[in-house]
């Protein structure tokens, strides 16, 4: 089987989707901010989250030690993160697809000319604005009282609270979810 690209071409084929995968993967996985609620610890992504309080019996509030997605993407803590999520999801797509065609130039002849991986090229450059766009929107809604809850009550955009929560998290756990 003959191959439409060079030496070069075929090892920027096999970096694309590697970053496409590791760009992907990320996107999806809740590991991108951590804190700690009622002595659990709580992580988030965009669109995802580790860990969540809920009413248990009685009014009292019991930790979900799970993984999720906000339910809706209306719930999603803050316009910034949604917009990240967007953007973001984007421009990994965008890579996935750039990556995928250029594999299969690999294994098939004539697939791919040099105007074609010009174009293929100029879509990864995009598909890299849209992630690093999605990133630094990203710290924009750390103001969101969800991740003041989390992270600290003095957090802000770009700078997280790094002192001690407060002695009677629960507390003001509560009065957040009244």
């Amino acid at each position: 089987m003959r191959s439409s690209l060079t030496l070069v071409g075929t090892l920027w084929a096999f970096l694309s989707l590697l970053t496409a995968v590791a760009s992907s993967t990320s996107y999806f996985l809740p590991y991108w901010l951590f804190g700690s609620q009622l002595g659990k610890p709580v992580s988030f992504s965009t669109f995802r989250r580790c860990n969540y309080p809920v009413r248990g019996e009685g009014h009292s509030l019991i930790m979900v030690e799970e993984c999720g997605r906000y339910a809706s993407f209306s719930a999603i803590p803050s316009l910034a993160w949604q917009m990240c999520t967007v953007v973001t999801g984007a421009g990994c797509a965008l890579l996935l697809l750039v990556a995928l065609a250029a594999v299969l130039g690999c294994c098939m002849e004539e697939l791919i000319s040099r105007m074609m991986g010009r174009c293929m090229g100029a879509a990864q450059f995009v598909g890299g604005l849209l992630i690093s766009s999605g990133c630094a929107l990203y710290p924009l809604g750390w103001n969101s009282p969800e991740i003041m809850q989390t992270c600290g009550n003095i957090s802000n955009q770009f700078r997280l609270d790094t002192s001690i929560m407060p002695k009677d998290e629960e507390n003001s756990l509560q009065t957040y979810l009244d």
